[in-house]
């Protein structure tokens, strides 16, 4: 398993302490997301509280993980077989290379524990996690996956 820095932060304590919502934002998009179900980073989006680079952003520099623009990334099919499309649209997420025994995904919110641990006991693979914007991630989505369903 990758060493990881530990974080019991969820992505809506971590936007409600870098100023960028309010609690009453995060309380309306918890409320909606408890009603609805969907991402916290998707439903704060939609309000429009926050911008998806904001988000990006503000995971970048508080946990230091890297950003990835997908635009002009190309993605074997040997690498999105690894990671089946229900997870991907499930967590937003899309795998983008393989070394060894070591995974690299780009991820909306990389802060989901769950989401790392299911591809990992998927894959048998140690995941290394990158940042990406939801938009990005479902475009890969839909362009690397759109025959595997």
């Amino acid at each position: 398993m990758a060493v990881r820095k530990i974080n019991n932060k969820q992505l809506g304590e971590l936007l409600l302490d870098q100023g960028i919502i309010s609690q009453d934002h995060l309380d309306q998009a918890l409320s909606l997301q408890r009603d609805k179900g969907g991402l916290i980073g998707e439903i704060l989006v939609e309000l429009g509280y926050v911008k998806e680079d904001d988000i990006a952003q503000s995971l970048t520099a508080q946990y230091g993980f890297p950003y990835l623009s997908l635009g002009n990334y190309d993605i074997s099919p040997e690498i999105t077989g690894i990671v089946p499309c229900m997870l991907a649209r499930q967590y937003l997420l899309v795998p983008i290379d393989k070394i060894g025994n070591n995974l690299t995904l780009a991820m909306s919110n990389p802060l989901n524990m769950q989401a790392i641990d299911d591809v990992e006991l998927l894959s048998g693979c140690s995941v290394q996690a990158f940042v990406s914007t939801s938009s990005d991630i479902k475009r890969a989505i839909e362009k690397y996956y759109k025959n595997k369903e």
